[in-house]
């Protein structure tokens, strides 16, 4: 069950990244086609805009997510108990241990970031130290190494950088239009199928335009709740022990909000550090319910 758990949110995954790259050379195409009269003009713009994103956050993410989260680095001599049940999870997980930082938030949480396993680093808050044991300590810490080893921290990176080539290509359109941009070169006659295609051409170019970021962010967030559920069932495969990040879960679930947490950040720690509201429909969560990640951790 464990395995075959872990297996079917692999391939999720790479659903997600596949839809979310085609999403972003979609509107690329579409921004060239309606502004710039050349499809193809669109896609490379796109595609250099991305992979410049791509390259800048994967090279400062954890640098810049730290400071956003009001997190400061520790040494071993300063926490010697968490910094040995990061160093233990790290150890089974088979990665580089990772750098330890602490927020200090009275709020139950903690995340992982990086850009692959020898870049990474785990910060949990002040609050998560106090109220949590050790077995659900290794449960949270479990979850988090897991982040690490399957690569997740690199794939919320990419994510947050294609999510960020999709605002700006909007953006570019946006101010196209408004200086006189969008006027596509005519066909002499109007009255043709050609003439009908491109209308349709037009018109769906622009509503992908419009829903570009709409649908972005239902991808990152869907990508997000889909990398939880796999880290929930790696921890245990570390651990052995499903019932340390249960209670953890259920621990961390009853708390407040957090108050050092940087919005942005929501979708890489273990559980909503804002305990927003739960929409009917799921699409903009950036955690699973936890009552169905306890449902899970409990039938493994």
């Amino acid at each position: 069950m464990l395995f075959q758990q872990i297996a079917r949110n692999k391939r999720r995954t790479v659903y997600v990244m596949v839809g979310f790259s085609l999403l972003v050379l979609l509107i690329g195409g579409a921004l060239g086609y309606v502004f710039f009269n050349s499809a193809t003009s669109g896609l490379i713009m796109a595609a250099v805009i991305a992979i410049v994103y791509m390259g800048l956050m994967i090279s400062q993410s954890t640098s810049v997510v730290m400071r956003m989260n009001h997190a400061h680095e520790v040494s071993e001599d300063e926490q010697p108990e968490l910094w040995h049940i990061v160093e233990d999870m790290a150890l089974v997980g088979k990665v580089p241990m990772p750098k330890v930082y602490i927020i200090d938030d009275a709020s139950p949480n903690a995340f992982a970031t990086g850009n692959d396993p020898k870049h990474a680093a785990v910060a949990v808050t002040s609050g998560i130290m106090q109220r949590l044991n050790r077995e659900e300590m290794e449960g949270v810490l479990g979850h988090e190494i897991s982040h690490i080893r399957n690569y997740d921290i690199r794939l919320q990176t990419i994510a947050l950088a294609l999510s960020a080539a999709i605002s700006m290509l909007v953006n570019i359109g946006m101010h196209s239009f408004w200086w006189g941009g969008g006027n596509r070169r005519r066909s002499n006659n109007n009255n043709s199928e050609g003439g009908n295609m491109q209308i349709v051409l037009l018109i769906v170019s622009i509503l992908l335009i419009i829903l570009g970021p709409l649908a972005a962010s239902i991808a990152q967030m869907a990508l997000s709740r889909n990398r939880e559920y796999l880290a929930d069932a790696s921890s245990v495969e570390l651990t052995r022990n499903p019932q340390g990040l249960i209670k953890a879960l259920e621990k961390i679930s009853s708390s407040d909000p957090m108050k050092e947490a940087d919005p942005t950040s929501a979708a890489l720690y273990i559980s909503d550090p804002l305990k927003k509201k739960k929409g009917f429909s799921h699409l903009f969560d950036t955690h699973p319910p936890i009552e169905e990640r306890i449902e899970r951790l409990e039938n493994m």
